[in-house]
This record gives C-alpha cells, sequence and structure tokens, in this order.
C-alpha cells in the first residue's frame, strides 16, 4: 500500500516537471529586448481610425501579457513594432428579405507586421500578410438603427493586438 502512494506521489512531481508550460507564456524573443515601441501604424486604404487603434490595442496588450516595457518614442525601445494597414474591405452577408437591407456586415483588414531589433536592424517577427475579419449587425428598423461600424473596429483591433502578440511571443 505505501509502495502505491509513494508511485502515485513520485508520478505526480514527475509529470508536473516535464516540461509543459500555458500556451500563450512562451516567449522567443532575445533578452536584449526589454522595451518595445509601437508607433502608429501606416495606412493604404482611407479608413483612417485604424491608426491609432490597432498601435493602441497592440500596446495595451503587451502590456497585459509581457515583461516588456512599451515606449513612446521608438529611438528608446530595443525593439519596434510597425504595421502598415494594406486593405481594408467592409461588405454585407445577410440581408433582410423583406426589405432587401443588408442586416449583416463583415470587415476585412489585412496589415503588415514586422517587429525589428532596433540595434542590429534584425527582423524579429514579421507577417507580410496578417489577415483579420469582424462581423457586426445592422438593425433592421432605421429608427433604432446604431452605426456598430466603430463597434466592431474596437473588437478588430482587440483581436488583431491579441494575435499578434502571441505570434510574436510564440515567433509564429
Amino acid at each position: 500500500m505505501k509502495i502505491a502512494a509513494y508511485t502515485v506521489i513520485l508520478g505526480g512531481l514527475l509529470a508536473s516537471a516535464c516540461g509543459y508550460h500555458v500556451a500563450g507564456r512562451a516567449d522567443r524573443l532575445p533578452t536584449s529586448v526589454r522595451t518595445i515601441a509601437v508607433p502608429a501604424f501606416a495606412n493604404l486604404t482611407t479608413r483612417h481610425r485604424l491608426t491609432e487603434s490597432l498601435p493602441a490595442a497592440i500596446t495595451q496588450e503587451l502590456l497585459a501579457r509581457t515583461r516588456y516595457r512599451v515606449v513612446a518614442e521608438p529611438a528608446d525601445a530595443d525593439a519596434v513594432l510597425r504595421g502598415v494597414i494594406v486593405s481594408y474591405n467592409s461588405y454585407p452577408t445577410v440581408f433582410d428579405p423583406a426589405t432587401g437591407r443588408a442586416t449583416g456586415v463583415v470587415v476585412s483588414v489585412t496589415l503588415q507586421v514586422t517587429l525589428t531589433e532596433r540595434a542590429t536592424g534584425r527582423v524579429l517577427f514579421s507577417r507580410p500578410n496578417f489577415e483579420a475579419r469582424e462581423r457586426y449587425e445592422i438593425a433592421v428598423d432605421q429608427r433604432s438603427y446604431l452605426d456598430e461600424s466603430d463597434a466592431a473596429l474596437e473588437r478588430l483591433s482587440r483581436q488583431v493586438a491579441r494575435a499578434i502578440v502571441s505570434a510574436v511571443l510564440e515567433n509564429f
């Protein structure tokens, strides 16, 4: 009986030290990187709100999930995360059969994202075709219409921030 108990305890101790880690906790950046700057994204589209909301969401995600300090000036950072908003598309996906009006819309954004070590110019992470989509609904009744596009862009920014920070940390 005692041997079985010791075996269970020993097995538990060995299993707890087997090297598994919680997803999203890996960090593949060089130890020399302690500060990151996230300047406003360049924009090749007509939707200007994203140039500020994407870097702000990425900054919040970096502060919440990592040990890195985010600095305002790229010249003061060990690494700089730059982005370009390449395309922005919005298209209806669901229509009201009675009126023919759109009731569901998808926003699609394509980005180029690069994290560069400032001192060496070495690219630490690059995603040349990062795509993100967010869906929102439009009220059928015009009297209760509320423009959900800005809220959808905020959700999209948070989604992009989570994905980019995870990809940078895990070097996907």
